[in-house]
């Protein structure tokens, strides 16, 4: 986006996802007229980040260290996505190559609620489309986190998954 509109655009991003969980803290790029209306902002919502963890961030973006930290994460995620499509290979899920989660669509009579209790039964935890929707219009569809199974694991886990799903379509 900020490549075809520089001057309208302003990027925010955390370091939670990319780089560790714990590190509760982001960086906001914008165009220099709006810079005072976001630190108001900045200020009136209290975002307040140990000073520790900004210096550690600041460091860690001019050693390398976030990239490698991202490229290590990015390499987990595909091989993540490798098993995801050979063990769910020919159901229609959506994804991106170096994503922790894939979208599963479902079949016109399944139901997204009743296959993520079933999962939930089999302790697996899945998130239906509801959430994440911004219609009334919910579409019959599941979200699945690659990333929060040990990689070990997540071949089985997938498999009840798959299963569960196929016995969801054909019930």
């Amino acid at each position: 986006m900020a490549s075809y509109a520089p001057e309208s655009t302003v990027y925010i991003t955390g370091f939670s996802k990319n780089v560790a969980t714990g590190l509760r803290v982001g960086t906001v790029v914008c165009p220099s007229r709006y810079r005072p209306e976001i630190e108001r902002a900045i200020r009136a919502t209290t975002w307040n980040t140990p000073s520790l963890v900004s210096s550690l961030i600041c460091a860690w973006i001019e050693d390398g260290t976030v990239a490698r930290f991202e490229a290590q994460k990015r390499q987990d995620a595909r091989r993540r996505q490798g098993v995801a499509r050979e063990v769910l290979g020919a159901l229609p899920f959506v994804s991106h190559p170096d994503s922790y989660f894939v979208w599963l669509p479902l079949g016109e009579e399944s139901r997204a609620d009743r296959l993520a209790k079933t999962l939930m039964e089999r302790h697996i935890s899945v998130s239906t489309a509801e959430p994440f929707c911004v219609t009334a219009n919910v579409p019959q569809a599941i979200r699945i986190a690659l990333g929060s199974v040990p990689f070990d694991s997540l071949r089985a886990a997938l498999v009840q998954v798959r299963e569960a799903v196929e016995y969801e379509q054909y019930r």
